[in-house]
């Protein structure tokens, strides 16, 4: 099966549109279909854009009628926790303004506590966290082995789902279910040199830097913090972590890191497929048919 891999649409459903067109799908039977051809999904369909709703429509009605697979991004994770009460009167997720500002587009949208809404949560929660499919693997924002292993020794059901119990221990700060968690959907992070620290996308500080997990030469903090572009050369040559290296030779695709320009891959096993859409960058996709060496004349985008 040759697979059409698309990263975060955060509710831009007008691309999502324009770009399964470009990729020759068309709607039929109330779903886009092509002829010799799946999509797979890289998770972060919610949160931020205008149309959320019908980004989910399509979605799962690619999901229902077996011409789509999904996984789950940390914006779905994060749903999941906002929705989900701990037992002490709260939330797994706080409900804190921080989280709420990010969340609180889509709960306009759908409708907090809905029927749509709870059919969107029993949704997420129906997400792997990972495929593999042999020659192609996806994940929202890294791949890694002992993460992996992790969650499913205690908390992903037989399909790579969080069963109840298990979305209570990843979201359990401090385990190390809540760090793998963290690893695979958020992307392993470091802490900074003392003095250093960065504003993200968001505007809030940072003290900690997420790793360039999928650069083999990315040994120190000068060479694999992320989110420091512009200010690289104030950071040290001290070595960081190199576990979380992408060492294999399977090609692993996935979203996440808000990337910017015109789309190009990060290695010839690992293409970031996150453009930015949500801040006027573009909905991007990648072709792939079998190949075990990636190349740029297989990705495709559309303009937000």
């Amino acid at each position: 099966m040759n697979y059409d891999v698309i990263g975060d649409i955060h509710g831009h459903a007008d691309a999502l549109h324009r770009l399964l067109a470009r990729l020759d799908y068309r709607e039929r039977d109330g779903a886009y279909r092509h002829a010799s051809r799946k999509v797979i999904f890289l998770g972060d369909f919610i949160d931020r854009g205008p149309e959320q709703v019908e980004v989910l429509s399509v979605v799962r009605a690619m999901a229902r009628a077996g011409t789509a697979r999904a996984i789950m991004g940390n914006h779905e994770f994060n749903a999941l926790g906002w929705a989900t009460p701990n037992g002490t009167g709260g939330f797994l997720r706080p409900h804190t303004e921080k989280n709420e500002k990010q969340h609180a587009a889509f709960l306009a949208q759908i409708g907090e506590r809905s029927p749509a809404h709870c059919e969107a949560l029993a949704w997420f929660a129906s997400l792997p966290v990972w495929l593999d499919l042999g020659g192609l693997r996806m994940v929202h924002a890294c791949w890694h082995a002992a993460s992996q292993a992790c969650l499913v020794a205690t908390c992903l059901d037989a399909a790579g789902c969080f069963h109840e119990k298990g979305l209570r221990k990843a979201y359990l700060g401090g385990t190390p279910e809540h760090l793998a968690a963290d690893v695979l959907l958020k992307g392993p992070e470091v802490r900074l040199p003392v003095g250093h620290s960065f504003r993200d996308k968001d505007g809030h500080t940072r003290h900690e830097a997420r790793l360039r997990w999928w650069d083999r030469e990315a040994k120190t903090f000068r060479l694999a913090a992320l989110g420091l572009d512009g200010r690289r050369s104030e950071l040290l040559d001290d070595p960081v972590p190199h576990d979380y290296h992408y060492q294999e030779a399977v090609p692993v695709m996935f979203g996440h890191y808000w990337l910017s320009g015109r789309p190009q891959l990060l290695s010839p096993t690992a293409s970031c497929l996150d453009f930015s859409v949500a801040k006027g960058g573009v909905l991007t996709a990648y072709r792939w048919s079998g190949e075990s060496i990636l190349s740029n004349d297989n990705l495709v985008w559309v303009a937000a």
